[in-house]
């Protein structure tokens, strides 16, 4: 038998079995969508994330108090409060640096706001109106944060558009006084519908200036300080100068971790790769568990099928060739099963898509054709014991069904 008559053999014989052949490429296509799945997941965070860092800019400088070994992931960084404060004085003196263009204070806390007795947890921002252009953040009505001394405590707020609409309903709020904490804040501005950006629900915020923030929640440090160069070739030079100015202010400690575009997003980039390939190897876990099934038919086909086997050998057939004839089986049903799971795995990461469309959760081509390449070798792998066992039978012995 020539390779065409090896498959088209091949596919007769799983054709006389239908259900058994339907269900074998059913449990190897869900192995394949999963990892189709799993991996546009992981790929879609991590072009989401790159295109957040790229939505502010390459000429930005993100400033933390702590060192880097002691302020990633501890409650510092979401408190705001680290063994040495970064205060909004450390802030504005940054604001004296050569190549700086703006210097934007930032804390966030959680909070409630209250209005005629209707109450809401919200994420409370504190900060002062440079933060506007760099969040490329629009008003639906009213104005932001008020250009002014970042010392001062004014009474206003701007909240986001699901805050106005759960409070005031079809009601302006704007002039209307609400109470966040123990205090009293004017409304000024509401935000326009815009989602998430860096992990912040915009539409649930509440922001108020940075230093009725501190006054209010009590937070003597600031949560973080975002430095604008004015071109995007300062951006280290400048880095390098931060670090200065803090040195001299804090006792010659270096007591801060200082963040730009490209380290931040090539540190979340292997994050979230590593990720990728983890859940992508995890998920590779069922096509193993579908090549133990295609080798347990198969070792019941050998079974079943003992004197076809016999009545081949004695019309010539060689063992390699009856070896062939169940590889190709198992390349057959592995393949199809391969490639119908790449069509349902696309179909679900069109879903997600669709659900959550900020995510562009398209799986890598590298994760594609590694599913297909490991189900259809999984499949030839798991069949060489039951390809063996054919190759080996006497062909009296299989005609007799012994």
């Amino acid at each position: 038998m020539n390779a065409s008559d090896t498959a088209r053999f091949a596919w007769r014989s799983l054709w006389g079995y239908r259900g058994r052949t339907l269900l074998v490429i059913l449990a190897t296509s869900i192995g394949v969508a999963a990892v189709v799945v799993l991996t546009s997941l992981g790929e879609g965070a991590r072009r989401y994330v790159r295109n957040q860092f790229a939505a502010l800019g390459t000429n930005f400088i993100v400033v933390i108090p702590g060192r880097a070994e002691t302020a990633g992931g501890g409650m510092g960084v979401l408190s705001g409060r680290t063994a040495r404060d970064l205060t909004l004085d450390d802030a504005l003196a940054l604001l004296r640096t050569r190549r700086v263009e703006s210097v934007i204070p930032v804390n966030l806390v959680s909070g409630e706001i209250w209005w005629k007795g209707r109450r809401r947890d919200v994420p409370v921002i504190g900060s002062t109106a440079g933060l506007m252009p760099i969040w490329n953040i629009t008003m639906a009505s009213g104005r932001f944060l008020p250009v002014e001394d970042p010392r001062r405590a004014t009474p206003v707020c701007v909240i986001g558009a699901k805050i106005r609409s759960e409070l005031f309903g079809a009601q302006s709020p704007l002039g209307e006084w609400v109470r966040i904490a123990d205090r009293r804040f004017r409304v000024i501005g509401v935000l326009a519908p815009k989602g998430q950006f860096l992990g912040v629900d915009v539409d649930e915020l509440a922001l108020i200036p940075v230093t009725s923030a501190q006054v209010t929640f009590n937070l003597p440090s600031l949560l973080r300080v975002i430095v604008k160069t004015r071109a995007a070739e300062d951006v280290h030079r400048v880095a390098d100068e931060i670090r200065r100015v803090i040195r001299s202010r804090h006792n010659g400690e270096e007591d801060i971790t200082v963040f730009t575009e490209d380290s931040l997003s090539t540190a979340f980039d292997k994050i979230l790769v590593a990720l990728t390939l983890a859940v992508g190897a995890i998920a590779s876990i069922s096509l193993a568990v579908a090549g133990i099934l295609i080798m347990n038919v198969m070792l019941i086909a050998v079974s079943q099928r003992t004197s076809e086997i016999g009545l081949l050998k004695a019309l010539g057939a060689a063992p390699q060739q009856i070896r062939l004839m169940f590889l190709a089986e198992a390349a057959i049903l592995s393949g199809v099963g391969g490639v119908t799971g790449l069509v349902l795995g696309s179909a679900g990461s069109f879903v997600i898509r669709q659900i959550y469309p900020s995510l562009p959760a398209y799986a890598p081509p590298w994760a594609s054709a590694a599913g297909l390449g490991i189900a259809v070798g999984m499949g030839i792998v798991f069949t060489l014991v039951p390809a063996q066992r054919a190759a080996r039978l006497d062909a009296s012995a299989a005609l007799s069904r012994r």
